[in-house]
């Protein structure tokens, strides 16, 4: 038999004992779990099959578990917008050859090292209506009139919640760009320049196209992270006013926190399944695309 056939083999075997012990057991028997009573008086009294009746509390019962879906998937539309189109732009422009880009670059990557909670605590204390940095600057420059509540007001807390995100994710975003961008041969720009194209035909006809895979990879990443947010929004608001600012995670949370395990996996099944649906489309979509050109 041939070794050397053999021998790259066995590299899988602890790879995939791992995955297979740590990720895809505890996945299944999560899904298990969600069909059951499983709570924090199991120990006492059993853990009984209940089927659906998880999954019926939590799509037709009054608690709010389908605000924190729309919840979910709203935040994952807009913060993947509101990083990717100003991360792409930024990384043209430093790809560009602007001045002191070194400088840019580092400064805007800076914040995508920093752990969710610091963030959440930092700002938490910036965006505070009443002694926050942010209210505080308004008045001294004038300007008291623009001061909000902006953790507590129902029209502004999202707003908060994105903008905070967005300061801390386009410099990772703008990263994986750049770092496209970098792959794509300057012929190419040449080529287009004496056709007479300008910038915007450029970015029209040879970066986007050229882009396709960094563009999946960060809608990928994007989407995974915005399905599963918890940290900055369970840090920044708990969920509220009210329960305004609820996702799937912190209803998942807040249901463990009680004892309610069944319930907890049962909506944590319901976030695995969006997630892997909306990952698949999105690969084979951009697959497509890329196979095309």
């Amino acid at each position: 038999m041939n070794k050397k056939k053999i021998y790259p083999q066995w590299f899988l075997i602890v790879p995939l004992v791992l995955y297979i012990v740590f990720f895809l057991l505890p996945s299944v028997m999560g899904v298990g779990y969600s069909f059951t009573d499983w709570n924090s008086r199991s120990v006492v009294n059993g853990t009984h099959f209940v089927g659906l009746q998880n999954y019926i509390e939590i799509f037709a019962s009054d608690k709010n578990y389908l605000d924190g879906i729309g919840h979910t998937l709203m935040f994952t539309i807009v913060s993947n917008i509101i990083k990717l189109i100003p991360a792409l732009l930024i990384a043209i422009m430093l790809q560009e050859g602007l001045r002191g880009k070194g400088f840019y670059r580092t400064m805007l990557y800076l914040p995508s090292i920093l752990p969710f909670v610091i963030i959440g605590l930092i700002f938490k204390s910036i965006l505070n209506y009443n002694n926050g940095l942010l209210n505080a600057l308004l008045e001294a420059c004038q300007l008291g009139f623009l001061k909000q509540k902006w953790l507590s007001d129902l029209g502004m807390v999202w707003k908060s919640i994105f903008g905070v995100d967005a300061w801390r994710g386009i410099g990772y975003v703008m990263t994986i760009f750049l770092a496209g961008l970098n792959t794509i041969p300057k012929s190419y720009y040449e080529a287009a320049q004496i056709d007479g194209a300008n910038f915007w035909h450029r970015l029209r006809y040879v970066t986007l196209p050229m882009m396709t895979g960094s563009i999946m990879i960060n809608l990928v990443f994007g989407i995974t992270y915005g399905l599963k947010v918890f940290d900055i929004i369970y840090v920044l608001t708990n969920g509220g006013p009210g329960h305004a600012t609820e996702v799937l995670t912190t209803y998942a949370f807040q249901l463990y926190s009680r004892g309610q395990y069944g319930m907890s996996t049962a909506l944590n099944t319901i976030l695995l399944v969006i997630t892997a649906i909306v990952g698949v489309f999105i690969v084979k979509t951009l697959g497509k695309q890329e196979v095309q050109q």
